[in-house]
């Protein structure tokens, strides 16, 4: 199994408290930290508000990060999860994730998405089309990125994009461009555009019936499209709430839960625990078991969530020395 760690940018209210001065610090360090250690990636969000209500905290730009991390890493390679393609031009984008890869020295990961978040939409001035139209962006937004990562240009005369001989150079180092993330697990759609496209999907897989089920649908989608199952990683993001004991275990909800209530409100933490005490959740020991049991169905990819992360690494550190050993 291969294990990426999502760096804090405040999209969680993960760095509240931490001065803004400091908050570029906090975030290279564990970039750094990941870069030194065990881990294969580190991942940001694209978002512009917080969850799970939108405040005015900090919520950092995930491209600016991505080129950022790629200057002051070394080995690890930098995803986001995921991009939402209708926040930039897909010929723009192209161009963004080439220049990051070529910082990088041939890193980035392409996580892309149709884009969900309703709220910041609207702030942004995108509107919120429907669902349908999101998902024919995301599928045209990602033939023109291939074009231009493979051949330096883009043309397409779509429905919702219109490029005409866009010249992205140069190319990203990586041969073939840059490994395309496709992430959802819409049934019909988005694990269809996924069979077409990927490299890598990111869906639900909080057990082993539903990523299996999930699985199964994508199995289907390339057959009817015509490519190899087989060679799509397949992906899940994990809270990780990791103790030595239950008890402590616990205690880091309750940590989380004081230093974000202030700012979010008594029933918006209540709403959002439950994605606290899932798969991620308990000792190092319950956490291999379930995710043994998820990687022995398939799931061989694991991005992992530590709230604490700009406070407290000692989870990240167990993490490290008592989980991922036993799965890789």
């Amino acid at each position: 199994m291969r294990f990426g760690m999502f760096v804090p940018q405040g999209w969680r209210h993960d760095l509240v408290g931490i001065d803004p001065a400091d908050h570029w610090a906090t975030m290279k360090g564990l970039a750094q930290h990941a870069d030194a250690g065990p881990w294969e990636s580190l991942w940001v969000f694209d978002h512009f508000h917080t969850v799970p209500v939108p405040t005015d905290q900090a919520t950092h730009e995930a491209w600016s990060l991505i080129s950022a991390f790629g200057a002051v890493t070394e080995r690890v390679r930098l995803g986001q999860m995921c991009t939402c393609m209708s926040y930039r031009n897909p010929a723009y984008l192209a161009k963004v994730a080439a220049t990051a890869d070529i910082i990088s020295g041939g890193r980035v990961e392409m996580g892309i998405g149709a884009g969900w978040y309703e709220h910041e939409w609207k702030a942004y001035g995108y509107g919120f089309p429907a669902a349908p139209e999101r998902l024919g962006m995301l599928d045209e937004g990602v033939q023109i990125m291939q074009q231009a990562w493979t051949t330096g240009k883009a043309t397409l005369a779509g429905k919702h994009y219109q490029v005409d001989g866009a010249i992205v150079q140069p190319l990203p180092l990586q041969a073939g461009g840059i490994p395309m993330w496709i992430a959802g697990g819409g049934e019909k759609v988005t694990l269809k555009i996924a069979a077409k496209y990927a490299k890598y999907t990111n869906f639900v897989g909080n057990n082993v019936e539903e990523f299996t089920h999930k699985s199964d649908l994508l199995r289907k989608h390339c057959e009817t499209v015509g490519t190899d199952f087989d060679n799509i990683v397949r992906s899940v993001n994990y809270n990780i709430t990791i103790g030595s004991t239950e008890d402590d275990a616990k205690k880091r909800i309750e940590d989380w839960r004081n230093r974000i209530e202030p700012h979010v409100g008594a029933k918006a933490v209540e709403r959002s625990v439950p994605t606290l005490t899932g798969l991620g959740h308990g000792t190092p020991q319950q956490i291999v078991d379930r995710l043994g049991a998820l990687r022995d169905a398939g799931m061989t990819y694991a991005i992992c969530n530590f709230g604490e992360a700009a406070y407290d690494r000692s989870g990240i550190e167990m993490f490290e020395q008592e989980v991922i050993p036993h799965l890789v």
